[in-house]
């Protein structure tokens, strides 16, 4: 199976064309942490233009950077030879041309030359906002993007006409770099490798999941071996990681509640939500609360970790290099192999609430998790026909079974949800297993119009 090259994005692509196209003038803000894909994006939007300056920054001194980039922008405008080498002038003659220009890695300017926002506010303000010239700024590092491009305190804040805040790639788009187009395996790979396209375009076609594991993860020459390590030292700016590293540990391994990463971590409960904060920031930690609570009022919290790959690596990788090592290329049969279904039982529940709009078709208010004391929900979505649609996952070797059904049934019960039109909501249980249901069970579904059962097939399938 040949995988391509560019797969989705299709909407960042038609807003960036479109707004290429415009007469008017346009400062468009692209960001997001690193390995995402901005730059394949970048590029493939002006592929087929004459018109556009591509140039991405390096970490040297600005004499450095604006020699660089002159000589770069001079191959497609060679006018620019005989501009000043300053920013301001030569924003203001690629201006006069309605080019555009995309300033990639722009954080490497700003580290740099601190003054360089509002160099080009200036220039924006006085003489390109006149012009039909789009500014494409692009970041990975999304602390000094928010500090310096988009924040009320930035010299630049209310200029951007377009901001694209990209995000990894969905499974529906992203199995297509995927090696393997069977329903579960894909399942499995987007448990490890998600839907960043620098860590799919690591995988062999030739090798098994557990293969691919080894040899780009666990092996100590894999090229993602120490990616989450390398992303919070360099890209985010954590100078000292351990707490850090020990509260994604905590995540990883299943300690969701505030106070149960608190006391793994060894930080007081207090302090930690400085931590969390700032993960939450750089988009690694997510919060999740109860699908019917109110988010501004519920003091009911569960964190997880929003990477897939950061998760594999902090639950299999951080603090066992040495055994890692030792075992060599038995490292995944020994360390992974024997708790990957039990690790894989998370991901599931990931994949299926992302699932339900397809599989049951409807306008959702939400769809998430859903607890209270001793009952819990893997997925909850709440329609705005007033329908409740209960799921329960079951990521295991065995079937599900009619009282499996059951318990959905009690447990949906327990929800506190009043339907938009009022008075008590209508449900539609599913079930979700990767082994299949019992005979009894599917007799079930069959008889009744409230009941669904998917598998990998389903879930994942040719939709």
């Amino acid at each position: 199976m040949a995988r391509p090259q560019f797969v989705d994005r299709d909407d960042e692509l038609d807003l960036l064309r479109s707004r290429f196209e415009r007469d008017d003038s346009d400062l468009v803000v692209i960001y997001g942490r690193r390995r995402l894909g901005k730059s394949a994006l970048v590029r493939e939007a002006i592929a087929e233009r004459d018109d556009a300056v591509y140039w991405q920054a390096t970490e040297e001194t600005p004499d450095a950077q604006l020699a660089n980039f002159l000589d770069t922008a001079s191959e497609t405008f060679p006018l620019l030879e005989d501009i000043q080498r300053d920013w301001e002038a030569l924003l203001r003659a690629l201006g006069r041309e309605d080019a555009i220009v995309v300033l990639d890695e722009f954080p490497y300017l700003v580290e740099s030359d601190d003054a360089l926002p509002s160099k080009v506010q200036r220039v924006w303000d006085l003489d390109l906002e006149e012009t039909g010239m789009t500014l494409v700024l692009v970041g990975s590092s999304i602390s000094i993007m928010e500090e310096k491009v988009l924040s009320g305190g930035s010299p630049l804040y209310g200029r951007r006409t377009a901001t694209i805040d990209l995000s990894p790639l969905a499974l529906d788009d992203a199995r297509e770099l995927y090696p393997s187009d069977d329903p579960d395996e894909i399942i499995q790979t987007w448990g490890v490798f998600g839907g960043t396209p620098y860590y799919l375009r690591a995988l062999s076609d030739d090798a098994s999941l557990g293969e691919n594991i080894q040899a780009q993860v666990l092996s100590e020459h894999g090229v993602l071996h120490t990616e989450p390590e390398f992303l919070l030292r360099t890209e985010f700016g954590i100078r000292e990681p351990q707490t850090y590293y020990t509260v994604l540990r905590a995540i990883a391994t299943g300690r969701r509640a505030a106070n149960e990463i608190a006391d793994f971590a060894g930080v007081d409960s207090n302090a930690l939500g400085s931590y969390l904060s700032k993960l939450r920031r750089l988009r690694l930690v997510e919060r999740d609360i109860p699908v019917t609570a109110n988010p501004n009022a519920t003091r009911k919290s569960r964190y997880r970790l929003r990477e897939p790959l950061f998760r594999f690596w902090f639950r299999y990788v951080y603090g066992q290099e040495e055994k890692i090592t030792q075992l060599g290329e038995d490292a995944y049969d020994e360390l992974v192999a024997p708790s990957f279904t039990e690790y894989m039982g998370a991901m599931f529940e990931l994949v299926c609430q992302n699932a339900l709009p397809d599989l049951v078709p409807k306008t959702y208010r939400g769809i998430g998790y859903w607890w209270h004391s001793q009952d819990e929900l893997d997925v909850v979505g709440l329609a705005s026909d007033g329908t409740l649609v209960a799921g329960e996952c079951k990521y295991t070797t065995r079937e599900m079974h009619e009282g499996d059904l059951a318990d959905l049934e009690r447990g949906a019960a327990q929800v506190d949800w009043t339907p938009p039109a009022g008075g008590d909501p209508d449900y539609h249980y599913c079930c979700f297993c990767r082994s299949g249901f019992s005979e009894g069970l599917q007799q079930t579904a069959e008889a009744r119009d409230d009941v669904s059962l998917f598998t990998p097939d389903d879930i994942v399938g040719d939709r």
